[in-house]
């Protein structure tokens, strides 16, 4: 939407648009409102009852106070007083994409004045997005995206944590941060973006949960919270390769040679994250224990295994 007022006139009319480009989310509510101001000898009496809010789709002006589509779904009222507009359209579609104007007459004929280029409406079914780019290792840059047509200056608010951040067209946000971020369109009808995030604090799990022996076959499970949906992948200390690609890892006919740490790594656009888990086979039963959790940035075994084997296995 653009943020400045845009400013129609002619011989003394003229219609003040507060808004030239709007963005509204399909079944949402539309609100267009205006200002008008009139030549000195016009009484206002005169253009009350006429005043019209007309639709211009390909090239032909619909007229809103007669198209029976618009029937229950719209209202407009104007106000000598204020000398103010507005135009309410309830549940919109998209083919209610159009340009809007408001025209209105006297009682001397011919006497007619539409207030041009008017007001953009465009819908959409998807409303925002929030895509991530990655412009180095260290930095991400957020842009809120829509199918909307918008005018070069539409402006756009920042959210952090729910909380307004920022106005700005892109965004940039460390890697591995787990802020949540979701933009908003000033002058749109809907809600805000989904929010984008980096993976919270992986959860791992074994299964059987029930006591395990040697020789059983183990699985080792993550899940982490992001937006983008994470990515997973499974590492053992000291070994550059990764084990296993996916949320689940099955070990099986576990042995004394499996014993160790094992490090879910869970990644997305915005970063990454990992959590440790030691496996022990001790007398022929496997012991589990969780250990850590530190946000990545290479290998997740290299940065991890430094912190875990620096800290005796009874303080687990």
């Amino acid at each position: 939407m653009c943020c400045v007022t845009v400013i129609q006139s002619q011989d003394g009319w003229r219609v003040n648009y507060d808004q030239t480009d709007i963005c509204a989310v399909k079944g949402s509510t539309v609100f267009i409102r205006c200002d008008y101001t009139h030549p000195p000898g016009i009484d206002p009496s005169d253009i009350k009852d006429t005043f019209r809010f007309t639709k211009e789709k390909d090239g032909e002006p619909v007229d809103l106070g007669t198209d029976s589509e618009y029937s229950g779904v719209r209202k407009y009222d104007c106000y000598s007083n204020s000398k103010s507009c507005y135009l309410t359209i309830t549940d919109v579609r998209e083919s209610d994409s159009a340009e809007y104007k408001l025209t209105f007459m006297t009682n001397k004929p011919g006497e007619k004045y539409t207030g041009s280029p008017g007001v953009t409406l465009s819908v959409t079914d998807s409303g925002f997005q929030v895509q991530v780019r990655r412009s180095d290792s260290t930095w991400r840059e957020l842009t809120c995206h829509s199918s909307c047509v918008l005018s070069d200056r539409a402006e756009y608010y920042w959210y952090k944590n729910e909380e307004y951040f920022m106005t700005g067209s892109s965004l940039l946000v460390s890697s591995g941060s787990t802020d949540k971020y979701s933009c908003y369109l000033r002058g749109t009808t809907g809600q805000r973006s989904p929010a984008v995030y980096g993976p919270q604090r992986p959860s791992v799990s074994v299964s059987p949960s029930a006591e395990m022996l040697e020789g059983d076959s183990v699985t080792l499970t993550c899940s982490a919270d992001a937006n983008p949906a994470a990515n997973y992948t499974w590492y053992k200390e000291h070994e550059d390769s990764p084990r296993a690609s996916g949320q689940n890892f099955t070990i099986t006919d576990f042995t004394a040679e499996h014993s160790g740490n094992y490090y879910c790594e869970a990644q997305n656009e915005m970063g990454c994250s990992n959590s440790t888990l030691i496996l022990i086979n001790s007398s022929g039963k496997i012991h589990s224990f969780f250990c850590s959790f530190t946000h990545c940035i290479n290998n997740p075994a290299k940065e991890v295994t430094h912190r875990v084997t620096r800290r005796p296995l009874s303080e687990t």
